[in-house]
């Protein structure tokens, strides 16, 4: 992509509403615009790097074996009256009337509606197990929205749902669910802690929040610092391996780690002391298994072998999809802007031109632009006019990984500059070294 034909309205000074980094750097990298108090478009820059997240949620999300399908973001009233949520729910809740007096209203999350898809389709222990998932944009109206995405009114949300016949079954579908996340999170580049949590209005008796540790997060946590050392790396999981998946959970769960809401002062106590840790966090998701809180309310049962019918056992499993941009920004910048990991990054790399217009410095730009193109990596490409510095100021803010600059006086020595991001670090490559080294880097991604 060429810089000069992009939509990219960045802001050189800060936006008075912004009180968070994450917020403020997305105002300024022109990566959103407020519609209204917690509703904002996502402009060209944003929208890449919300698309980035969303592919690897659904490839791990089918690497278990998760089906994915859509679901309206409106809903009828009438599903909620059967569960006992509708009035339960409170103000978040947008509710509407259509033109013919019924009551709708605008999608928190999708427990009932999956169940009336399920018990509409489903009827047999031979259809299970089955989990369903869906990407799609969710309303909560927040009293008080702010902090950019971290806490709007519209955001988009993976919500996954599992069936199974019975509880231990459903308990292996939860850890299913522990093990992607994990596995999500880290290409992302993030550290996601699991969390014990409370199940606030979506219900059950067992939950865990995920949590990126950030100054700037909701939460108070309380750790033994051991966890965030614990990676899954490129481990192989088979996801139909019960007791596999849940040796990688309790690997994953058995430090202390906990939100405020379920803290425990004597548990926590016996941690070694310089291991002990109080901090904040970001929740970037959420699982949950509830058991049958649903379908006994609403009717969805299976035959089992013996011929007699039982409600399905549930669970309901949530990754912010839009939240995690602010995340990964809170946890992943510096005082010039954002610092892309490289799994999501907007553009794997941006290209430098110093002197638009020499025919020599052009005419290797786009030989590096088209050799990123034919090894399957979109550059972005500044080839404005504009003077050197805004050209890094620019580069910096919106924090691609990695930069080529490219100027008369490195090209009369065969040369231009690689520069990481993250580092700072830059090296002096022939162009076609340039390409191949970023192309070995996303390589493996």
């Amino acid at each position: 992509m060429r810089l000069s034909r992009y939509f990219l309205p960045v802001l050189k000074e800060n936006p008075a509403e912004a009180q968070i980094v994450s917020h403020r750097y997305m105002l300024r990298a022109g990566m959103i615009k407020q519609q209204a108090a917690g509703i904002y478009s996502w402009l060209p820059l944003g929208y890449r790097v919300l698309r980035r997240i969303e592919q690897i949620v659904h490839e791990e999300q089918q690497r278990a074996g998760h089906i994915p399908l859509l679901m309206p973001t409106l809903q009828p009233a009438d599903l909620w009256r059967e569960s006992g949520r509708y009035d339960d729910y409170g103000q978040e809740m947008l509710r509407i009337k259509d033109r013919h007096d019924r009551d709708m209203l605008y999608g928190p999350t999708n427990e009932e509606m999956i169940t009336d898809i399920f018990r509409a389709h489903v009827g047999s222990y031979k259809d299970l197990p089955l989990t369903l998932y869906h990407i799609q944009w969710k309303f909560r109206d927040e009293v008080r929205p702010r902090f950019g995405v971290m806490r709007g009114r519209e955001f988009l949300m993976k919500d996954g749902y599992n069936f199974d016949i019975d509880r231990d079954a459903a308990i292996h579908a939860y850890n299913r669910h522990m093990v992607t996340y994990l596995r999500s999170y880290e290409r992302m580049g993030l550290t996601a802690i699991p969390m014990r949590a409370a199940s606030g209005p979506i219900g059950g008796d067992n939950t865990h929040e995920f949590l990126v540790l950030a100054q700037t997060g909701e939460s108070e946590v309380f750790y033994d610092d051991r966890v965030t050392a614990l990676k899954l790396g490129a481990r192989d999981i088979d996801y139909d391996d019960r007791a596999q998946v849940a040796s990688v959970c309790e690997e994953f769960t058995t430090l202390y780690a906990r939100t405020d809401e379920t803290h425990d002062a004597a548990l926590f106590d016996q941690i070694p002391e310089e291991h002990r840790k109080v901090g904040r966090g970001i929740e970037v998701g959420q699982i949950f298994y509830f058991g049958t809180k649903y379908s006994e309310a609403m009717g969805a049962t299976v035959v089992t072998p013996d011929g007699s019918r039982v409600p399905v056992e549930m669970g309901s499993h949530g990754i912010g999809v839009s939240r995690l941009l602010g995340a990964i920004i809170e946890a992943s910048h510096d005082d010039k802007g954002i610092i892309w990991p490289e799994g999501v990054t907007p553009f794997p790399v941006g290209i430098v031109n110093l002197k638009q217009g020499d025919a020599s410095t052009d005419l290797a730009c786009e030989g590096i632009y088209k050799g990123l193109a034919a090894k399957g990596l979109e550059a972005l490409y500044d080839d404005r006019d504009e003077r050197a510095g805004a050209k890094f100021a620019t580069m910096d803010l919106i924090g691609l990984p990695w930069r080529i600059t490219v100027g008369p006086r490195g090209l009369a020595a065969g040369k231009v500059e690689l520069t990481c991001r993250r580092t700072g670090a830059s090296e002096e490559l022939s162009p076609e070294a340039a390409v191949a080294k970023v192309a070995d880097i996303y390589a493996g991604l």
